[in-house]
């Protein structure tokens, strides 16, 4: 299973719907990277990931983007796959 990283915030309803999302996939490991708590991380993540709201989630290498995105991959029968590389 890849590891799993997750730029995120605590009151970030996105975040919290990304979070369950990847749970009901059977995701409990996720690594946050708290941008409240760490703002110094903020820039790192856009420069990383091209985008300045969160979540911004990876896969393995794979940057998927926000819940959005995740969301998506879902509905296509993407993330499943993905997850089980």
């Amino acid at each position: 299973m890849p590891k799993i990283v997750m730029y995120c915030t605590e009151v970030c309803p996105y975040c919290v719907n990304a979070e369950r999302l990847l749970n009901s996939k059977g995701i409990t490991d996720i690594e946050k990277i708290r941008i409240d708590l760490h703002p110094e991380l903020r820039e790192p993540m856009i420069a990383k990931t091209g985008r300045r709201t969160v979540p911004q989630i990876y896969i393995g290498d794979f940057h998927v983007g926000g819940y959005d995105d995740l969301a998506a991959l879902d509905r296509r029968g993407e993330l499943t796959p993905l997850l089980a590389q």
